[in-house]
């Protein structure tokens, strides 16, 4: 083989070497932009799922108290017709205590 063949050889040897450790940098440089893109990904859902959670839980906490402002307002009503109810008897339940109370 001839000196300028070996050279040839020599330098499309050396070439390729080259091209491959290129190839291996841009390889991982693509995979390390893929984890940063990924991990970005992750903690844009994770910030969006959190507030999410948090709006569920504002609605369910309004829902709620509205709620339990219903049910005060239903048994505030209820206990105002027990009063009524009661006030209507009054006289007739002290009639029959005095009645009671001059009868022994």
């Amino acid at each position: 083989m001839s000196l300028e063949a070996i050279q040839k050889v020599t330098e499309a040897e050396q070439a390729a070497r080259e091209r491959r450790a290129e190839a291996a940098e841009e390889a991982k440089r693509i995979v390390a932009d893929a984890e940063r893109a990924g991990r970005q990904l992750v903690q844009d859902q994770r910030a969006k799922a959190e507030q999410e959670a948090r709006s569920m839980l504002a609605d369910a906490e309004a829902q709620a108290e509205k709620k339990a402002e219903q049910t005060l307002a239903d048994h505030a009503a209820r206990c105002e017709a027990l009063k009524q109810d009661a006030r209507k008897r009054l006289d007739k339940a002290a009639a029959l205590i005095v009645g009671r109370v001059g009868n022994s």
